[in-house]
C-alpha cells in the first residue's frame, strides 16, 4: 500500500468541523441554495446556519468526516461562485469574498497539525478547481503576517482586488488576481472560535466602537477578544417599523481564558458609564457545552441540576436571543447523529 495514500484516507476520517462564512445574508432564496449544497454530501452533518442582512452574511456550521466535509465545502464554493457577485456585495462585515473564510476546527481526537494538513490541501483543491486566490490563516498559515484574519483581510474584497499583485499581497495558493465574481477565500485551522454579539439598547454605533476598542486584545483589553462595532437594523417580531441599535461583535478565540460572562459584565460596564443598557446577545453558530456551563457555575445554578436547567440559567444571564440547548456544539452533533441513525 502507498504510505501517502493510507496517510490521506486517515485524514479523510478525522473529525472536523467546519464554519465557513458567506458574503450573502438577504437573498433567502440563495441561502438556501447554499445550505442545500452542503446538506448534499452523505456523511455531513450541517448542524446550524445563521443569515445577518444587516452584515450581509451567513454562517454555515458543519461536522463530520473530514473527506466528506470538504467535499461538503466544495460543493459550497462552487455554489456561491455561481450565486454571488462580490462587485455588488455591500454589509457591515469586512469580506474578501462570496465565501470569505472557511476554518477547519479539529473535533474528537483530531490534532491540530492534521487540521492544518487538511486545510492546506482543500485549499490547494479549490484555488485549482475555481481558478480562485487562497490565503491560508491562523495555524494553517505560511507567513507570520497571515495568522489573523484582518491582517489577511486589510483593505477588504476592494482594496485587495487593486492590491492582489502587489509584492507581500499575493494569495498562498491560487492566481494573482480575483476571481472575476467571487473575489478570494481564506481557509485556515483554528481551535474553536465563539462568535458573539452583544446588541446596545441604543442606535450609537460610536459607542459601540468605543466598546470594542476597549476590550479588544489588541488595545490592551480582554485576552484572546477580537471585537468591532456596528449599527444593525432590525424589524422586531410582531412590529412593522424597523429599529437601529449598535453592536458590539466579537469573535472569541479562547473561551477558557475569557469567558462568556466575563465579556458580558465588561460591555455592561463599559455602556454604563455612558448610560446605556445592554439589550440582548446572539450566537452567530455554535458554541461548546462547557462554554454554557461555565456562565452557569458564574451565576451559581446548581451542579446536579438538569442539564437543560443549567443552560437556561447562563442563557437568562446573557440575555441570549432565542436560545435553544441544542447550540451546544455537542448537543447539537448528538442529535444530528441520533436522527441520521434512526
Amino acid at each position: 500500500m502507498d504510505p501517502m495514500s493510507a496517510q490521506a484516507r486517515a485524514l479523510d476520517d478525522r473529525l472536523i468541523e467546519s464554519v465557513p462564512n458567506v458574503s450573502e445574508g438577504r437573498r433567502l432564496d440563495v441561502v438556501e441554495r447554499l445550505a442545500n449544497a452542503i446538506a448534499s454530501v452523505p456523511g455531513v452533518h450541517l448542524l446550524d446556519r445563521t443569515s445577518d442582512a444587516s452584515h450581509n452574511r451567513s454562517v454555515f456550521t458543519l461536522a463530520g468526516p473530514a473527506g466528506p466535509v470538504a467535499d461538503a465545502l466544495e460543493q459550497l464554493v462552487a455554489a456561491a461562485v455561481r450565486e454571488i457577485d462580490m462587485d455588488t456585495h455591500w454589509g457591515e462585515h469586512p469580506r474578501i469574498g462570496a465565501v470569505d473564510v472557511i476554518p477547519f476546527v479539529p473535533l474528537g481526537d483530531t490534532t491540530m497539525d492534521e487540521a492544518v494538513d487538511i486545510a492546506r490541501d482543500f485549499g490547494a483543491r479549490i484555488a485549482e478547481r475555481f481558478d480562485l486566490p487562497v490565503y491560508l490563516y491562523a495555524q494553517a498559515a505560511r507567513r507570520s503576517d497571515r495568522v489573523k484574519l484582518a491582517d489577511v483581510r486589510r483593505g477588504q474584497y476592494e482594496g485587495l482586488k487593486a492590491e492582489i499583485g502587489q509584492h507581500g499581497r499575493e494569495p498562498d495558493l491560487g492566481p494573482t488576481r480575483m476571481h472575476p465574481s467571487a473575489g478570494a477565500v481564506a481557509v485556515g485551522a483554528r481551535p474553536f472560535l465563539i462568535a458573539y454579539n452583544i446588541n446596545l439598547d441604543s442606535p450609537d454605533v460610536d459607542l459601540a466602537k468605543r466598546i470594542a476598542r476597549r476590550i479588544r486584545e489588541s488595545g490592551g483589553g480582554l485576552p484572546k477578544v477580537q471585537a468591532n462595532g456596528f449599527q444593525i437594523s432590525e424589524t422586531p417580531p410582531g412590529a412593522t417599523e424597523t429599529v437601529d441599535r449598535a453592536q458590539v461583535s466579537m469573535n472569541l478565540l479562547d473561551f477558557r481564558v475569557t469567558p462568556l460572562w466575563r465579556v458580558w459584565e465588561v460591555v455592561r460596564a463599559e455602556a454604563a458609564e455612558d448610560g446605556i443598557e445592554l439589550y440582548e446577545s446572539e450566537l452567530i453558530g455554535l458554541a461548546p457545552l462547557a462554554a454554557f456551563l461555565d456562565v452557569a457555575d458564574h451565576v451559581d445554578a446548581p451542579r446536579d441540576g438538569p442539564a437543560d436547567e443549567r443552560l437556561a440559567a447562563a442563557a437568562r444571564f446573557l440575555k441570549l436571543r432565542d436560545f435553544s440547548p441544542l447550540q451546544a456544539l455537542e448537543l447539537r452533533l448528538a442529535a444530528a447523529e441520533s436522527g441520521a441513525s434512526r
